[in-house]
């Protein structure tokens, strides 16, 4: 029976395992702060992390790394060709590196990826696509002033190859395109140099690439970059990207005018007249297959004849933008796989990278491993996946790699870590903090509370709390950084208001760490769970012409396509009405506030309405609403209180959000809080109404998903914070 890990044949050799036992320095930081700010960041799977407590982290690292067994009769019994010691071979327009396992095929001096030999297939590439073939790295810029995210897309074909290293182990190439300055306002200005590298008895190989900007190029904007592999068409119909996400896929064809009706925007497209007609009457559209970057580790495609996978490994986060929660591309129709490293989806031109004139930067983006595996009989192709699952687990525990021949990339020992427990204290929850399973800690440039989720330019480290508020962080790049946090069950972040210095080799006990959540007084209602994702509320069936079958009956049917539209044929003539104690924001609070479509590309606002009653009124204290978004998109959020006509109105956002989540069926995008304050005369004992308008009506998908909304009362003496409110039905009485 074939194993689940191509590296452990049958009579596998052990991997030597070593467990680094440091003699570095550690440095303590005096912080147990509290501070109601903000925080996150971006590095590792938090469901591969050590386990955590208040000692050393302590951690595993191959130190004789191979990532597919040198047993050739047993990889010959899998139909595997037997490894041999890594060979180049250069010729005028491309090379070859071949490890007896696969032969990869990069033009020179380009870097392109123009082949990929594998188990019997000779390409496992597609060269014939009209546009986009094979793999390749690619940027979308623009020069400053430009209006949104698109600019234009630069494929970076190297002008200079070079051989960084060449032995029967180990061979790795450089790419690199410097800046010219005759090509401005063709080509982004940066200095890319593109590495790939392949290794002994490594069934796959790795790709990153280093990009910097000079104090002698000029000021531009980075939109998007990524690595992207074009799949050979008539192989690879089987897409994966997690357990419960998995289906065949239509054919690119299916898409064409006549076979697919564009809808909406031009991703999604209903397959009307498809070449398999198992596919007629369903969406296709490469946002219904994003995932958030913490999740996403391993994606692919399976080949059936012969079987045969292609899957994309990301063993780390660190170089991805937004931190842990923010969703971006994966695989899709075509067939493509993306890694993909910036990108504005789910964030809007707030994610961008803007550079000025002569700022120096530099950022490595991977690597990331392509991991090619296979089985003898066409029965056992699906158990492909559970393989690459476990290769993603042998490439995180190896993580950061010691074999990338850059300083740019720094090895273990270079790195830092950073410990300590994370604690939460809401005054009217608890007298003392406590600790919370699950909060997400991590470093990121600094900034102020929350700005890691805008954040680009630098690298981000993330991990989770135990269930007694511990936290290690570990392989930190060195630098400076702030500490950023928050908790599933609060809203706000936390940063520390201090830099955290990281230094080569470094083991950082921080201690304890107490958020403050934003509270002035007692819960007198909340709607919803504060997660910073609308999943909770209510997500309507799509309209039965637009239906994705993979996410029937799935816990993830907000990809569904066009839900937006069902708002208007739940609420036709009147809006939502929500009533505090009575209402149930699962089952009667729509998912997202959109406007609602009354002609032909015209859209009117919508006004939700909150109903609540007040036994008493304290005459002369504040009240306090607080609003948690998930997203927004080219929304202006306007609050009323007990007015639905107030002129000005109690509170307004302004124009805020170009995340496009709504269109692109994600369940949050970028998180907002905002605090209004409510005077106690403009409530009345007895019955109150908040009036919440969304007032920018120029499209559909102009609107908010909120997170969570809380009303509090004014605030009570120390002694009665923890003592005097009672819950019932959603609703708290003072």
């Amino acid at each position: 029976m074939w194993f689940f890990l191509s590296l452990f044949q049958a009579n596998p050799l052990p991997f030597l395992i070593i467990i680094l036992l440091q003699a570095t320095t550690i440095t303590s930081l005096e912080a147990s702060s509290s501070s109601s700010s903000s925080s996150s960041s971006s590095s590792s799977f938090s469901s591969m992390l050590p386990h955590q407590n208040k000692e050393k982290c302590k951690w595993k690292q191959f130190s004789d790394y191979r990532c597919a067994e040198e047993v050739a009769g047993d990889q010959k019994k899998e139909g595997i060709a037997s490894m041999a010691d890594v060979q180049l071979q250069i010729q005028d327009d491309h090379v070859v590196m071949d490890n007896g396992i696969l032969k990869l095929t990069l033009s020179v001096p380009g870097g392109a990826i123009i082949g990929i030999q594998y188990n019997g297939i000779d390409n496992l590439l597609e060269l014939h696509n009209p546009q986009l073939n094979g793999g390749f790295w690619d940027l979308n810029w623009a020069e400053p002033g430009n209006i949104g995210t698109r600019g234009q897309f630069d494929v970076l074909n190297g002008t200079s190859f070079e051989v960084i290293m060449e032995n029967k182990e180990q061979v790795e190439l450089s790419f690199k395109r410097p800046w010219d300055t005759s090509l401005q306002g063709n080509h982004s200005p940066l200095n890319i140099d593109k590495r790939f590298i392949m290794l002994h008895g490594c069934s796959g190989f790795y790709s990153y690439a280093i990009y910097e900007h000079l104090e002698d190029m000029p000021a531009f904007i980075l939109y998007e970059t990524r690595i992207a592999f074009m799949l050979k068409i008539d192989k690879f119909r089987y897409m994966a990207i997690a357990d419960n996400k998995q289906r065949y896929m239509p054919l690119p064809d299916d898409r064409l005018p006549g076979r697919g009706e564009e809808l909406a925007y031009p991703e999604a497209v209903l397959l009307v007249n498809p070449v398999e007609p198992q596919f007629k009457g369903e969406v296709d559209d490469k946002y219904e297959y994003s995932t958030e970057n913490k999740d996403n580790g391993v994606h692919g495609w399976i080949c059936f004849d012969p079987p045969v996978g292609f899957w994309q490994i990301c063993p780390s986060n660190e170089f991805r933008t937004g931190g842990p929660t923010k969703q971006d591309l994966t695989s899709h129709v075509n067939p493509t796989t993306l890694a993909m490293f910036v990108s504005a989806h789910y964030g809007g031109e707030e994610l961008s990278l803007q550079f000025g004139s002569g700022e120096p930067w530099t950022k490595v983006f991977g690597p990331v491993f392509i991991y090619l595996n296979s089985v003898s009989d066409e029965k056992n192709a699906f158990s492909l996946w559970d393989n690459a699952k476990e290769q993603m687990k042998v490439e995180i525990q190896s993580w950061p790699y010691n074999f990338p021949n850059s300083t740019d990339f720094p090895k273990s020992d270079q790195r830092g870590t950073v410990t300590g427990r994370f604690l939460v204290h809401d005054r009217y929850a608890s007298e003392q903090p406590l600790p919370t399973n699950g909060a997400f800690v991590g470093l990121a440039l600094e900034g102020e509370a929350g700005s890691w989720q805008r954040e680009s330019k630098g690298y981000q480290f993330w991990t989770t709390t135990n269930e007694e508020g511990y936290f290690c962080i570990k392989n930190i790049r060195a630098g400076n950084y702030n500490l950023y946090g928050w908790a599933p069950g609060f809203i706000g972040d936390y940063r520390l208001d201090a830099s955290v210095i990281i230094t080569s080799g470094c083991e950082m006990e921080m201690g304890d760490h107490v958020y403050e959540p934003p509270r002035d007084g007692p819960t007198l209602w909340e709607i919803g769970i504060p997660d910073r994702s609308a999943e909770e509320f209510y997500i309507p069936e799509p309209n039965p012409k637009y239906i994705n079958k993979l996410y029937v009956n799935h816990p993830e049917r907000f990809r569904q396509y066009g839900l937006w539209e069902r708002y208007a044929d739940l609420y036709p003539d009147g809006d939502l009405v929500y009533t505090v104690g009575v209402s149930d924001y699962r089952k009667d609070w729509f998912f997202a506030q959109v406007n609602r479509k009354t002609g032909d590309n015209t859209y009117e606002t919508t006004t939700w309405q909150i109903k609540f009653k007040l036994e008493i009124v304290y005459q002369g204290g504040v009240y306090k609403l607080r609003l948690a978004l998930a997203s927004a998109m080219s929304s202006n959020l306007e609050v009323r209180i007990n007015d639905g006509q107030a002129n000005p109105p109690q509170f307004s956002s302004g124009l805020i959000g170009k995340d496009n989540a709504i269109a692109r069926h994600g369940i949050h995008g970028l998180y907002y809080l905002f605090n209004v304050d409510i005077p106690s005369d403009q409530l009345r004992q007895g019955d109150n109404t908040i009036f919440l308008t969304q007032a920018m009506n120029t499209s559909p998908f102009h609107g908010i998903m909120y997170d969570y909304i809380r009303l509090e009362g004014p605030p009570l003496p120390p002694s009665s914070t923890t003592t005097t409110i009672t819950s019932s039905n959603n609703q708290n009485h003072l």
